[in-house]
């Protein structure tokens, strides 16, 4: 696929999915293809996304890539390497370190015999690796293992994006969320002020005590005081107990 039509075909992958984990699964996809049409056999793929202070994100487009991807959560592998050196790292028919023998036992046990996984370049706080696994040991000559590392920067651009909207995906659920507490713990203020004929600064007060004693969330107990208040004539003294 010449490069117009393959950065345009990623970035319909970024506009037609609805969250990153989406868009990470049908990028999974277009990577294996464009590793077969390569290397000229037959390839599955991965992708890891990590970003700050969130859990790593993974996918896969066929059961051995991603259980090859989830074994690197508890064990050495490329993928790994590559993130912490920014590098590309090929798994093939030579030795490897120890400490990467688990993860070529359980590959080779998948039929996979080589494994080249590349970096990708996004903005700062977030980065990935892009994983490409065949069944033949010399699937990734230098012609192979260099196109596909082109693919790796051109996907970086859509990736990119897509972590772009998923940062504001996040925002905008928090936000809302924030928005809805807010919404339960006015209307639950309220009804205590009307029972107990406080100000709003004291029936807040009277919140906060509840969810202190309790050791749950102020937007529970607000949400309780609602709950009991729908049901049926409400007694504020709920708010009198500990």
């Amino acid at each position: 696929m010449p490069g117009a039509r393959l950065s345009e075909h990623l970035q319909d992958l970024v506009l037609e999915n609805a969250s990153i984990d989406e868009f990470l699964q049908e990028l999974s996809g277009a990577i294996a293809e464009f590793g077969e049409s390569v290397a000229g056999c037959r390839m599955v793929s991965s992708v890891r996304l990590v970003r700050d202070r969130q859990p790593a994100v993974l996918a896969g487009n066929d059961p051995a890539a991603l259980a090859l991807e989830q074994l690197q959560e508890r064990a050495a592998g490329p993928a790994l390497d590559v993130l912490e050196t920014g590098r590309a790292a090929l798994l093939a028919g030579g030795p490897t370190e120890p400490r990467l023998d688990r993860y070529r036992r359980t590959a080779a046990r998948w039929g996979i015999h080589s494994v080249l996984s590349v970096p990708v370049a996004l903005d700062q706080g977030a980065a990935a690796a892009l994983t490409y696994l065949a069944a033949d040991p010399d699937a990734f000559d230098d012609g192979a293992a260099a196109s596909c590392e082109a693919f790796a920067a051109t996907a970086g651009k859509s990736m990119r994006l897509a972590v772009r909207l998923g940062t504001v995906q996040d925002m905008n659920a928090d936000l809302l969320q924030a928005m809805k507490s807010r919404t339960t713990i006015n209307l639950a203020s309220g009804i205590l002020m009307a029972q107990s004929r406080c100000s709003q600064a004291e029936a807040f007060t009277l919140l906060s005590k509840v969810s202190n004693n309790r050791n749950v969330k102020l937007r529970l107990v607000a949400e309780e005081i609602l709950r009991r208040f729908e049901s049926g004539p409400y007694s504020t003294d709920f708010g009198t107990r500990a």
